[in-house]
Parts: structure tokens; C-alpha cells; sequence
């Protein structure tokens, strides 16, 4: 039997010096009775530097998909090549199936594997959007805020964890009326980013990572050749 530990410790240990943070869960606590083993990727802040500026500065990128994917995809499988004796399947943010639907709501592996507190409108007594408003639910972290993605999950589909224990979301804007700020933030001027500093943050994106994502995805190769140009004169 793998030895969970030393399996936790080693998928950490790949991703975390390259800005990201890892999280275990059990499939069954995200859709069905089911003890296998799973983890939730994030990408800190810290992930643009340590990860995504030196990723395209030593490769070429496809054109037709966006360089962070890219970056996403090369990192994950770095998880599978670590585990040659293991079936690893991973699905990331960006996936979606053959009906256009995601292959993982990556949002709610966060919250059931205690990475990120997943607020919805069901979390908010008497709402008061009224029943024809769609409001979306915003994941917050507690140490990052909103400055920060739920980049996927990876399943390792052979390794069962029943007694696994699960460790709930942090519950950071507890209050009704931050729930309906940040919720209205993030549904009407999401562009501001100011529902990311819903809480106190320690990290958060640099100006040149707000700049990329601010940046339509077909519009950024300027971007990423001005950061390629940059961290070649460092």
C-alpha cells in the first residue's frame, strides 16, 4: 500500500518551490462514495515568478493555447512523471468535457479539501439580489484572499485513503454583510479586483502579473515577450 505521508510530502515537495500549494481530499467527499485518493493544485502568488516567468522564458509556447495553461499542464505532469508506478489522472481549470461542461469544478474541490472557503449565494441569509440575478460564488484563502487560482486536481486512482480526515475551509468572511460585498464584487466589478482583498492578505499579485491578466488572452503575446525580454537581462 502507497504510504500516504510520504505521498503528500513528495507531490508538496515537487510544487511548492515553484509557487504552488497542495491539498489531499477523497473523490467521495466532491460527488460520490468513493475513498480514493485526490489533490487540489493552487497557484500562489509567488507561482508567477518561481513557475511562470522561467516556463516561457526556456520554451516555446503553442499559439493557440495561453501560455499559463501551458504552464499548468507542464507542472502537472511533472506529478505523473514522479510517480511512474502510480495511474495519475489529473484534469485541470481549464478542461472541459465533449458538452462543453468542466471536467472539475475546481472550486468545489477547494472547499471540500479545505484549501479555499467556496462562497455562494446559499451562503447568504435573505439575499437580496432576487430570484432573476445570477450571482456566481467566489472561492477566498484564507493567508491569499482572492490573489490566487484553483489550477486543478490530480487523482490517483489506485491509492485509497478511507481514514483520511477532513479538514474544513476556514471560514474567513464570516459576516452577512462581507458575503454580499464580496459577492457583488466579484459578480459587478470583478475588473477592480477588489473582492480579492476581501480579508487581510500576506502575498498578493505583483504589477506585472496584474498586467498579464488583465490582458485578454489574445492580446498577450506582447506581454510575455516584454517578460521574456526582461528576465533575460536579470
Amino acid at each position: 500500500m502507497t504510504d500516504f505521508k510520504v505521498l503528500h510530502s513528495k507531490v508538496s515537495e515537487l510544487l511548492n518551490t515553484a509557487g504552488f500549494e497542495v491539498y489531499p481530499f477523497l473523490i467521495g467527499w466532491y460527488n460520490e462514495n468513493d475513498d480514493t485518493l485526490a489533490f487540489i493544485v493552487i497557484s500562489t502568488p509567488a507561482m508567477f515568478d518561481k513557475a511562470f516567468k522561467p516556463f516561457i522564458c526556456r520554451q516555446s509556447c503553442v499559439d493557440q493555447r495561453d501560455p499559463i495553461d501551458e504552464c499548468m499542464i507542464h507542472y502537472f505532469s511533472r506529478i505523473k512523471e514522479a510517480f511512474p508506478e502510480e495511474e495519475v489522472d489529473t484534469m485541470h481549470d481549464f478542461e472541459m468535457t465533449a458538452t462543453r461542461r468542466p471536467k472539475v469544478l475546481v472550486q468545489t474541490a477547494g472547499h471540500v479539501a479545505g484549501a479555499a472557503y467556496y462562497y455562494q449565494r446559499k451562503d447568504v441569509t435573505d439575499d437580496p439580489w432576487g430570484p432573476e440575478k445570477k450571482i456566481y460564488g467566489v472561492s477566498v484563502h484564507p493567508k491569499y484572499g482572492g490573489w490566487f487560482a484553483l489550477r486543478g486536481v490530480a487523482v490517483f486512482k489506485n491509492v485509497h485513503q478511507p481514514a483520511l480526515p477532513r479538514v474544513p475551509p476556514i471560514d474567513c468572511v464570516p459576516a452577512r454583510e462581507d458575503r454580499i460585498t464580496l459577492l457583488e464584487r466579484f459578480n459587478f466589478h470583478w475588473q477592480d479586483w477588489s473582492y480579492r482583498d476581501i480579508v487581510p492578505v500576506e502575498e498578493k499579485y505583483s504589477e506585472e502579473q496584474k498586467k498579464y491578466f488583465k490582458t485578454l488572452p489574445k492580446d498577450r503575446k506582447e506581454v510575455v515577450d516584454e517578460i521574456r525580454k526582461a528576465f533575460e537581462r536579470q
